[in-house]
Parts: C-alpha cells; structure tokens; sequence
C-alpha cells in the first residue's frame, strides 16, 4: 500500500496528518463520521453520501476486503474516505479485492493514520464541516481555503447527480403480485431485493419522471427512496409525492421521509452532526418497541410540522428527532432509518410488509371488495 504523505483539512483551520489511502489526488466535501464497526462497502457505495467525505470511528477498516456481491449501488458515491487504520492485508472467503485497490478503482481519494476519535468529537462539538483531503497539496492554509470555499450542503441538490439517467425493472413482473414504482433518489439496491422477497415488481424511475407517467404506469404503490442532500432543494420531486397522494399508496424511506412531509406541508432543517451508523435506537409509539436502526441523513423533519395533517409514529432516542410518521387523510407513511439495512436483523421488516399490506387494502377497495 502507498504512503505518501496526506493532509485533512477542515474549513475551521482544524488539519490532520495522515497516509494517502486509494487515489492520489484531492477531494472536499462535507466531512460527517460513521459509527458503523462493518458494512464500509456498503457505506462507500451508498448513494446517499454524494457531497461527503465518511469518516469511519472503528478503527480497522479493510480488514475483509471487498467483493461485487455487496454493492448497495452501481458503484461509490463518496467524495471521500477517512480511516485510522487501513488494512493492507483482507481475509474473507468472498473477497476479491482490498479496501485500497477498491478506491483506486473507483478514483476516490482517501487518507488514513489520522486520529478519527479527535476528528469525530471536533465534529460532535462543532458540527459538520467541509473539508478537503489532498495527497498532491499539502500546505495547510491553502487546503483550508479550499474547504472553505467547497459547496455547501444545504440548498444543493445531489439528487440529480446520483438518480438513474432511464427507468428499469427489478424483479420478474410475471412472477410477482405487485407493482411497485420507485423513485430513485439514490435508492439501495437491497430496498429492491427486499420488495423482489415480498412478492413485488419494482419499476425503478428517475427522480424527475413524470407523474402521468406514473399514473399510467398504475403501481399498486409508490416509493420514493433514500438519496443525499437536502430535501428542500429536490422541489420537482415533491410536487410528485402532492399529485400522487390520495392516488397511489406512498412510502418513504430516509430522504423519501422527508420529501413526503414537505409534499405535506411539513418543515426540514439540518441536523448538527447528522445521523450515520448501524447503532441508532428508535422508538416505535405504536408498540413500545425499541429497533437498532441504520441510518444515514444529515436532515430531519421538524416535529411540530407534523401535527396538522399526520401523526408521528417513531422517535429518536438520542435526541427526540421525528423517525416516523403516518399521513391522516393518504394512504402514506415513511420512516428516517433504513429498514432494509437490517442491524437489527429483522426487526424493521414489517414495515415492507406494512407497504404491502396498504397495497393490498387499496387494490382490494379499486376492485370494489372489502378494504380491510
């Protein structure tokens, strides 16, 4: 493994000194922490991390290589890579490849050999930040600059860059029961193998596809994805979710969440820090129950916003954030986490069957049977 001297620069002035891991070159982005202990595959190839650089709090990473099988997407979408330690030797039976080869392959720039316990508290204290790695400029003040001159988050819209360009279909539409459209916003592809193993064709569209289009389609239900950035700046895609309430059953996951609560007439803002890891506990207040969640989104809907058109179905235990709602009036609801990501294991399996269950009702009350 290369290295070559690399310098982390945070748009504060904050600069840590590390190894260059993967490509050489420079990158910025916004610089947010994952406490993930594994899954970094699945974290790199995660569409809702365009616009950021990940750093990883467990301190080995690459220890099991990598491997085609879990991709959560048709490549990585990172800007970048931060690691204490990268492993230059794997052990899997189903790697083909290392951590290092993987990001060189895929051009992205990464740096190790940092202290992330210090980089991931500065954030904690001081927020999310833009900061730029680079192994081909290590001046400090000028890296520094850099990151403060990268693009922001907020108002920028990520998800045209990371939507599929043609619709597609996952799942054999003859071998299925129902049709699922699903907006890709930067979806994972394990939301399209768990709707495959309920019984669903899924019709992949782009964000930006037209609701006639939709409709004509005529889905049994509707799915808008998990995707990066802010919600607020994806307006095309909320003036979907307005014209197909009421219409079509909805369900949304993670940036979907929150794009149903704008098409509502709910508010987002952006978290501090956000929420990026496998260990997030939630609150399902319907049951009581407590789910270990995945989740990965730097925004959240605003609790108060909620309560004139919807009812809030889970809570985040750390900090009280909205992870859940039900619309009153639709048929539509979504959650903050990934369900499909599985930490848990299983125990947010049901809200898939809660999808088909509400596809099921609607189609029963279109033919004109009992709804319930």
């Amino acid at each position: 493994m290369h290295r070559e001297p690399c310098i982390l620069a945070l748009e504060d002035g904050r600069v840590f000194y590390g190894k260059r891991l993967g490509e050489k070159g420079e990158a910025q982005g916004e610089v947010v922490f994952n406490t993930s202990m594994t899954g970094y595959q699945e974290i790199l190839t995660d569409p809702s991390y365009a616009g950021q650089i990940v750093t990883m709090t467990y301190p080995l990473i690459g220890n099991y290589g990598v491997n085609r099988e879990d991709f959560e997407s048709r490549g990585p979408f990172v800007e970048g890579f931060v690691v204490r330690e990268g492993s230059g030797i794997y052990s899997n039976w189903r790697a083909t490849g290392s951590l290092h080869d993987f990001l060189l392959e895929y051009g992205i720039v990464g740096i190790s050999d940092i202290d992330t316990r210090a980089l991931t508290k500065h954030i904690r204290s001081e927020g999310a930040m833009r900061g730029v790695i680079s192994s081909v400029d290590l001046e400090e003040k000028k890296l520094v600059a850099k990151a403060q001159k990268a693009p922001l988050l907020v108002g920028r819209d990520l998800v045209k860059e990371v939507t599929v360009s043609r619709p597609f279909v996952w799942g054999d539409s003859g071998q299925t029961k129902y049709k699922v459209a699903a907006f890709d916003c930067g979806i994972k592809l394990n939301i399209l193998r768990s709707l495959q193993a309920l019984g669903c064709s899924v019709h992949v569209l782009p964000a930006n596809y037209p609701t006639e289009a939709v409709l004509e389609l005529d889905p049994d239900g509707v799915l808008f994805s998990n995707g990066p950035g802010d919600p607020q700046a994806v307006p095309y895609t909320i003036e979907t979710i307005k014209k197909l309430l009421g219409k079509k059953p909805i369900f949304g996951i993670c940036l979907g969440h929150q794009l149903l609560a704008l098409a509502l007439g709910g508010t987002t803002y952006k978290l501090k820090f956000g929420h990026h890891g496998g260990n997030q506990p939630v609150k399902n207040l319907k049951t009581g129950k407590i789910e270990i969640t995945a989740q990965n989104h730097g925004f959240a809907v605003k609790d108060d916003s909620v309560k004139n058109w919807g009812e809030i179905t889970h809570i985040n235990l750390n900090d009280g954030t909205v992870e859940g709602m039900e619309c009153l009036e639709y048929d539509a609801f979504s959650v903050q986490y990934h369900p499909e990501a599985s930490p848990g294991p299983h125990e947010a399996r049901y809200l898939f069957e809660q999808f088909i269950g509400m596809m099921e009702r609607s189609s029963k009350k279109a033919r004109g049977g009992p709804s319930a």
